[in-house]
């Protein structure tokens, strides 16, 4: 089984970043300290949310990357289906025995599972932006200060 990669995270964490700047940009390298990851992974996934029309960067001294959109017109979901290919479950690697009932069916059916988790998933991406997600990681931090 694929299963989601931690491509979705980085992307959703550094367009929390970026929307925490408020209009300003942040390096790839600026963003991956906050990651504790490579800048070259970080440049790959901001590719990623580039082509998707959720950044936009500048090169040069003082250049960086930026928000293409507000964070409040930006899902979760964006940021998943900008950096994740393909689909979340599959079917076994190799075609079960048609000779058993199991084997048989058992495709079929978990395709029909599986695609409506997939769309569940999706549902409640869509239904958190990057500006609720920053009050919320805001509000931790705030929190956690306090105690």
């Amino acid at each position: 089984m694929a299963g989601l990669s931690s491509r979705s995270a980085v992307a959703i964490h550094a367009l929390a970043m970026l929307a925490h700047r408020r209009g300003g940009s942040l390096t790839s390298a600026e963003i991956a300290d906050s990651l504790e990851s490579n800048p070259v992974l970080v440049r790959r996934i901001l590719g990623h949310l580039r082509d998707a029309h959720l950044v936009r960067s500048t090169e040069g001294r003082g250049g960086g990357w930026f928000l293409a959109r507000t964070p409040r017109d930006i899902t979760l979901y964006d940021a998943y289906a900008a950096v994740e290919g393909g689909r979340i479950f599959s079917r076994h690697p190799h075609p079960p025995s048609g000779a058993c009932a199991i084997g048989r069916n058992i495709g079929d059916l978990l395709d029909v599972e599986f695609r409506g988790a997939e769309r569940a998933l999706e549902e409640r991406l869509r239904r958190t932006t990057i500006a609720a997600l920053l009050q919320q990681i805001l509000a931790c931090d705030n929190e956690a200060q306090d105690h």
